[in-house]
């Protein structure tokens, strides 16, 4: 059986986080137009348990930088959708979250990708 490796779920990582964060940034947009599209929350929760999924699995061997930036950013993100779901508040901490959950992962990725000597 295969080992999954870390860069695996940092590429996962960032195609979660720059996927929720396009969503969050686009679906606005879209819900003036006469589509008849609302926001769902789940949605978002189905993001954040993907990247929580991801940093749980690179946390353990990342450095304190990286882990540090993708907890905080994945405490944002959270904050923001359970707000959502439990008082229907829109909290702009989603955007800095998926922001800093991009920058974590790119920078966990190439950390990993330099050749150990």
């Amino acid at each position: 059986m295969k080992k999954i490796t870390t860069s695996f779920y940092d590429i996962l990582g960032i195609s979660s986080a720059t996927v929720c964060l396009v969503h969050c940034l686009i679906f606005p947009l879209l819900t003036i137009l006469p589509l008849g599209l609302s926001h769902n929350p789940f949605i978002d929760l189905l993001f954040a348990s993907v990247g929580l999924f991801a940093i749980l699995k690179i946390i353990k061997k990342s450095s304190l930088l990286v882990s540090s930036i993708l907890i905080v950013s994945m405490v944002l993100i959270w904050m923001s959708v359970l707000s959502e779901l439990l008082f229907e508040i829109h909290l702009d901490l989603i955007y800095f979250g998926g922001i800093g959950m991009i920058i974590g992962h790119l920078i966990n990725y190439k950390l990993h990708k330099k050749p150990n000597h």
